[in-house]
């Protein structure tokens, strides 16, 4: 039995992800039909741009290493978080039952991905600020080597901060059952089922999304004013046009991702509604990670270029050895 006061359950072997188990089977039906695209189309996506930036010699820039870089994190992120989502909606009600490491291992997983995420965001913008506020120094300073230490610790530091924060969560006593009331084990929502003094972990998380949110977000909203201000004075039109789509495509991915992160995660327990957050949750989850494909290659010339080289050839591929047969 649970040693802490007010408790009378013990420590759950398993958590049970509630979902929205307990919405009726037509519109969890309806809600499978509608998200399933949207993982696929997210998955293929992501998996384009990752290959066009690892395929095309004219995207082995820093700038397309660190995109294809953050597609594979968006894979991994989605991957990671929505079949268990998808099942959930197929499932009987009552939820998913997991094992307590499945469920650490789910959180660390997702903690980690979010972290590097959002450090990778912030070497994209030193990465735009270097190239047009210092571009006789880009060169010597974003060589292939120093882009691939920068990713390394934007992964580390993603990697180390889950590390902590799991551990951190997963060593109080739960004593208020298993029933995780969201699609997975997000830190909120496990969280709350502990027992026991859980103000060093709240302290904690909120330290983590200073750092890991605010902070970054301020740095790229300041490195990016300063880009705009050196697009808007030098330059021909189409230089700075080029530039300024480029500028506006990742301004518009760090906005979108430090906001819905920052409006989850940023708040103590004692402000949040569970039922909201995971709601929340099914737009972080299925429509964020979706948009950052269409944003990067509607608004990027060079992408498109790719993308139209990479179907040109394999079209004249196909025609040659049509020919040739």
């Amino acid at each position: 039995m649970s040693p802490w006061p007010g408790s009378n359950r013990t420590a759950p072997r398993e958590f049970v992800i509630l979902g929205f188990s307990g919405w009726p089977r037509g519109l969890r039906l309806l809600l499978f039909a509608f998200l399933l695209p949207l993982y696929l189309a997210t998955l293929v996506g992501n998996l384009l741009i990752l290959g066009l930036a690892v395929g095309d010699p004219a995207l082995h820039t820093p700038m397309y290493f660190f995109l294809g870089a953050l597609s594979a994190v968006e894979v991994a992120y989605t991957l990671v978080l929505t079949p268990r989502m998808l099942a959930g909606f197929l499932l009987p009600p009552g939820g998913q039952a997991v094992a307590r490491s499945t469920c650490a291992a789910q959180m660390g997983l997702f903690v980690a991905l979010g972290g590097s995420e959002c450090l990778l965001l912030a070497a994209m913008a030193l990465d735009r600020y270097l190239a047009i506020c210092r571009p006789l120094c880009y060169p010597r300073l974003m060589t292939a080597g120093r882009c691939r230490c920068l990713l390394a610790s934007c992964c580390v530091g993603g990697s180390l901060l889950a590390l902590g924060l799991t551990v951190a969560i997963f060593q109080l006593p739960f004593c208020r059952g298993g029933l995780v009331n969201h699609v997975f084990c997000d830190l909120p929502a496990v969280l709350v089922l502990a027992c026991g003094d859980r103000d060093l972990q709240e302290r904690v998380l909120l330290a983590a999304c200073l750092l890991l949110l605010v902070l970054p977000l301020v740095l790229i909203l300041l490195s990016y004013t300063r880009v705009l201000a050196v697009i808007l004075g030098v330059g021909g039109v189409a230089g700075r046009r080029k530039a300024f789509n480029t500028v506006a495509s990742h301004l518009t991915v760090a906005v979108l991702h430090y906001g819905c992160a920052t409006a989850m995660y940023a708040r103590p327990l004692s402000s949040r509604s569970l039922e909201e957050d995971k709601l929340v949750s099914l737009v972080y989850i299925n429509l964020t990670p979706l948009l950052y494909p269409a944003i990067y290659t509607l608004r990027n010339r060079d992408v498109q270029g790719a993308l139209w080289r990479a179907v040109g050839g394999r079209t004249s591929g196909n025609v040659v050895r049509a020919e040739v047969s």
